[in-house]
């Protein structure tokens, strides 16, 4: 097992920048959509706006800089490469946190809290709030390497996590995640590995029961409608990725114009917004983000994420301590029964009034407070 942690640093080639730009001139685009809304999925008009921009106007370097700046590694675990942010504040007696993105995101998502945790001093904080921030790529996604065989599920991450912060020479973390990162996160309070000290998660994940169906708190109606919509009218994306992600992954991989109206509806559908996923994102980070996608071609790897362990998204309780935070436009606002319910030993409980399923990506401020406020309790 060759344990190695090796410094990483993005050089895309101006070839592969030319090759997108290539491909965006020769898309063929579909006919406008015969409504004046989202409910058909992207509108051309908008697709055509961020796809122009992606070509003509948004600079690529510039986020290629950034995270190099940071300090980006990858590992072997498990025969498998692993991409990796690792800023360790300057306080010492930092608390190191493991933060997991989900699908369709990256660590991009998280480039707005990461300073905010390491030197929360200069954001209205103290030492005693810093955080040693890890933000790991999960398999297939980003640059982590693309399993070749099947098994790399939610309880394989997990464990990986707990390798990379014992590798990392942390002898004890907590962990924190949204979307799938809600998933992994929770099965790390599951497998309770040896030094985690608690878990916290921005998306709640449980399997409704009857009575549930029956109650009149107004917070459980509401979820209960989410889950319906989201059933209904938001769910065919996951279908098709846990069932055929080789199948949708040949027009992600291959198309930038497919692979953008793909993924901008969910910036549209799961932000807290006003009518446009740019209310709540600006439009250089919702391409960052997509360039996570496109460069590496993980429209197919990342998608099989779905196929191996969809339906284990909402477990059994966690073990360990944790917390949730439910902010308004997540994808199920979960009400407090429902965290109980995930995490039995709940130590922190708050809603917010803004923000959405891309909770450390739409509102940095307010999540960083969430994440200091839960934490304070276990340091």
């Amino acid at each position: 097992m060759n344990d190695t942690i090796r410094p990483f640093t993005l050089e895309i080639p101006q070839t592969e920048l030319e090759r997108l730009y290539n491909k965006i001139d020769a898309a063929r685009w579909p006919e406008e959509q015969p409504v004046d809304d989202w409910s058909q999925g992207t509108p051309l008009e908008e697709l055509r706006k961020l796809v122009d921009y992606w070509r003509n106007g948004y600079d690529w370097r510039s986020c290629e800089a950034y995270l190099n700046s940071l300090g980006q590694f990858v590992t072997e675990i498990d025969g498998l490469d692993i991409h990796f942010l690792h800023v360790r504040s300057p306080h010492e007696n930092a608390l190191p946190i493991v933060l997991t993105h989900g699908w369709p995101g990256s660590v991009v998502e998280f480039l707005g809290v990461i300073e905010r945790l390491t030197q929360p001093e200069k954001y209205g904080g103290n030492a005693e709030d810093a955080f040693h921030v890890i933000a790991p790529s999960l398999p297939g996604f980003g640059f982590s390497g693309k399993p070749a065989e099947t098994g790399w599920g939610i309880e394989k991450i997990a464990a990986a996590w707990a390798t990379l912060v014992s590798r990392l020479g942390y002898d004890h973390w907590v962990a924190q995640g949204g979307d799938w990162g809600s998933a992994v996160t929770a099965e790390i309070g599951r497998q309770a590995p040896e030094g985690c000290r608690a878990i916290h998660v921005n998306m709640v994940s449980v399997r409704p029961v009857p009575e549930d169906f029956e109650s009149d708190d107004p917070d459980m109606k509401k979820a209960l409608a989410g889950l319906k919509f989201y059933a209904d009218w938001d769910s065919g994306y996951s279908k098709q990725q846990s069932t055929r992600p080789q199948t949708v992954g040949y027009g992600l991989v291959d198309s930038p114009v497919g692979l953008a109206g793909w993924i901008y509806e969910k910036m549209y559908a799961w932000t807290d917004n006003d009518g446009s996923p740019l209310d709540a994102l600006r439009m250089d980070a919702i391409l960052d983000n997509l360039m996570l996608y496109w460069l590496p071609a993980t429209g197919a790897s990342a998608a099989r994420l779905y196929w191996e362990s969809f339906g284990r998204f909402a477990g059994d309780p966690v073990k360990l301590p944790g917390g949730a935070s439910g902010f308004p436009g997540e994808i199920m606002p979960a009400p407090r029964a429902w965290a109980e319910r995930l995490i039995p030993n709940l130590i922190y409980w708050n809603t917010l009034d803004k923000g959405g399923h891309f909770a450390a990506w739409e509102q940095p401020e307010a999540f960083t407070a969430e994440i200091r406020a839960c934490f304070a309790k276990v340091r």
